[in-house]
């Protein structure tokens, strides 16, 4: 399993900023309803329940939030990169400006958990996150994204 297969460029954006997690959890959404064709309420249901059973801003200005659902037939992937960070209500209390979420079928078991430490793994390459915060170009962050190498110990 590699990102490639998990992210499209197409679910690869840069954004402003919103005013709120709920907000953006409803554009995660939207972009995975227009790359992978999957409904976008209930991307956003499965991300808002999966959040209230404990944040999933992980540090350092990085937020995994995930969600396993019905509706889907293939784990996918969607990046945001934020200009302006986002008080996500993270475990070090930074605000959140990278993005990465993960959606699921909800019968995916041992799949899901793989590709969420692959992401997680990524996300915690600091070269990675340096380019990721240095490039405003969706085409670019996808890039950087499905060709980082990150190490295979979780």
């Amino acid at each position: 399993m590699d990102l490639t297969s998990l992210l499209v460029p197409a679910a690869v954006r840069v954004v402003g900023q919103f005013t709120s997690k709920k907000r953006l959890f409803q554009e995660l959404g939207e972009i995975a309803q227009q790359a992978y064709g999957l409904q976008a309420a209930s991307a956003v249901d499965g991300l808002q329940e999966r959040e209230t059973l404990g944040p999933t801003g992980v540090g350092h200005g990085i937020a995994l939030p995930h969600a396993r659902l019905e509706d889907l037939g293939r784990i996918a992937g969607v990046f945001i990169r934020l200009e302006k960070p986002l008080d996500y209500d993270s475990v070090d209390r930074q605000p959140v400006d990278l993005v990465f979420a993960l959606l699921a079928p909800k019968d995916s078991g041992v799949d899901h958990l793989k590709a969420l430490a692959l992401v997680s793994r990524t996300m915690r390459d600091q070269g990675v996150v340096t380019k990721l915060r240095a490039n405003t170009d969706p085409a670019k962050l996808h890039a950087i994204l499905t060709e980082s190498k990150a190490p295979q110990a979780a």
